[in-house]
């Protein structure tokens, strides 16, 4: 194959393994995943514009007031752009209360398609022509953190996996700043009155890791204060070692006096 030929196809198979030409990664989301059942029920009747439940499987489940009639899903990766994430047991719940199944939304007119950016889930055509109601999903989480693009702005609670903190630096922190922190039984529900950045992320830790990290901090303090005094005493040994062979005879200023050095004088 001549060589001129070799660099466009090289372009082209790049770009296809890469999804950049849009072949690849489309497509819905199919009816098993859209009506699964979801870990435990949807918060529905929340006092905030998100809602997120973490469960112990880093899973979270996700509850968001809508204010436009679609929304798309997503994570941003460390270059800028944009991954689609997982979703499933998707909900729409109408401003009158009526919950739907994410084939029912489908059915009537709504959409749920996947690419390799974004989930973009439209309403049904009889939801509300200004958004309203509200969406619920399920999708995939990270152990010990979550971070997620504000999909929505308004007021948020993310509550947290049984007997799970971020009440000590750095094992746990949250992000922005302005948040509240309140207990619910063995849950702690970390809450904004109002976020406006482009992500929230909250990071968080088992009580039980404070006790494991300080009983291995308290051994390394142990190992180190007994090597250090190991070796202190090795040096005052070498010390006294060396002054028993005259290794360290010191010389005083005054051995000589005023006189010369023998054989200058």
């Amino acid at each position: 194959m001549n060589r001129r030929h070799l660099l466009p196809l090289a372009l082209a198979a790049l770009l296809l393994t890469s999804g950049c030409a849009g072949f690849f990664g489309g497509g819905s989301v199919s009816a098993e995943q859209l009506d699964e059942d979801p870990p435990s029920p949807y918060v529905w009747s929340s006092d905030v514009d998100a809602h997120i439940t973490i469960t112990e499987d880093a899973q979270f489940q996700a509850v968001y007031a809508l204010d436009d009639s679609s929304m798309e899903l997503f994570r941003r990766d460390g270059f800028g752009g944009r991954n689609a994430i997982p979703v499933s047991a998707v909900r729409y719940r109408y401003p009158n209360g009526t919950v739907i199944s994410g084939t029912e939304l489908v059915a009537r007119g709504g959409s749920v398609n996947r690419s390799r950016e974004r989930v973009s889930v439209t309403l049904p055509d009889d939801a509300p022509a200004d958004g309203g109601g509200q969406l619920a999903f399920t999708s995939s989480s990270t152990p010990k953190r979550f971070s997620l693009p504000t999909f929505v702005n308004g007021s948020y609670a993310v509550v947290l996996p049984p007997n799970r903190r971020i009440a000590v630096f750095p094992f746990g922190q949250a992000s922005p700043g302005g948040y509240e922190v309140e207990a619910e039984g063995d849950r702690r529900i970390v809450r904004w009155e109002s976020v406006e950045t482009d992500a929230i992320s909250v990071q968080f830790y088992l009580q039980r890791d404070l006790l494991i990290f300080g009983a291995a901090a308290a051994v390394l303090v142990a190992v180190g204060i007994g090597g250090g005094f190991y070796y202190k005493r090795r040096i005052e040994a070498l010390r006294r070692r060396r002054e028993e062979l005259g290794l360290d005879v010191e010389t005083g200023d005054d051995e000589f006096g005023d006189d010369p050095p023998p054989g200058m004088g």
